[in-house]
């Protein structure tokens, strides 16, 4: 999930991104044994695996190694969000899994799509975080945030912090957590198509846990 960064004056925080994956995983200990890939341990311990590649690549210098690892967590993470919202249909269609057990689901399933495509996001945007940190500021990407359009409050102090602003995960985490909660980008519109293709899958898979999914569970208690 890190990537190096190596003669670069402002490097990208990468620690934000490491907690979305850490807390990603740890949410499947909370799902029901009938919607989890395996043991959850099965998941977390992939994850904490290629954490520990991708620290000791960045720390080698291997941007490609780390590149990798970070690949991989997104993939294992995705799989796992996927599996889970498919074992919730099920449950839901054959009745096999309580209510309560299909809400609690629910929410840590819509949490954790916030989390996965949040990261996707982070790692897809402009090439990545590491392609990001090398330029002065961010000017294009798969979304127009609000500080590459708005002017400088005033002043040469304004116009060089608005000439020198990148995206960091939080901006990220901001587009997803609106994009599950109004099905919609809200104030960050997107640009490429992969961004509008990525949204649509994230707002559909919010939209079954929450609408049809949650809202099941609630008639039947």
């Amino acid at each position: 999930m890190l990537t190096v960064a190596r003669d670069v004056e402002r490097p990208e925080p990468r620690w934000p991104a490491i907690i979305a994956v850490a807390a990603a995983a740890a949410l499947h200990f909370a799902l029901p044994e009938s919607l989890r890939f395996g043991p959850p341990w099965v998941i977390a311990g992939v994850v904490g695996v290629l954490l520990t590649a991708a620290f000791v690549a960045r720390a080698r210098g291997s941007e490609r190694g780390n590149e990798m690892a970070g690949w991989g967590i997104l993939v294992v993470l995705t799989i796992g969000l996927l599996y889970g919202l498919g074992m919730l249909i099920a449950g839901l269609v054959h009745h096999s899994t309580a209510a309560p057990a299909l809400l609690r689901s629910a929410g840590v399933l819509w949490t954790t799509n916030v989390l996965v495509f949040a990261t996707w996001y982070w790692r897809l945007d402009e090439g990545g975080p590491n392609e990001r940190e090398r330029r002065e500021a961010h000017t294009q990407g798969a979304f127009l945030f609000p500080q590459m359009t708005f002017a400088p409050a005033g002043g040469d102090d304004s116009l060089a912090e608005r000439e020198r602003w990148r995206p960091g995960f939080v901006d990220y985490l901001f587009v997803a957590f609106n994009t599950s909660t109004a099905f919609s980008p809200t104030d960050v519109p997107v640009l490429s198509r992969w961004g509008k293709g990525a949204m649509m899958i994230q707002s559909v898979i919010s939209f079954t846990t929450v609408v049809l999914i949650a809202a099941r569970a609630v008639n039947i208690l």
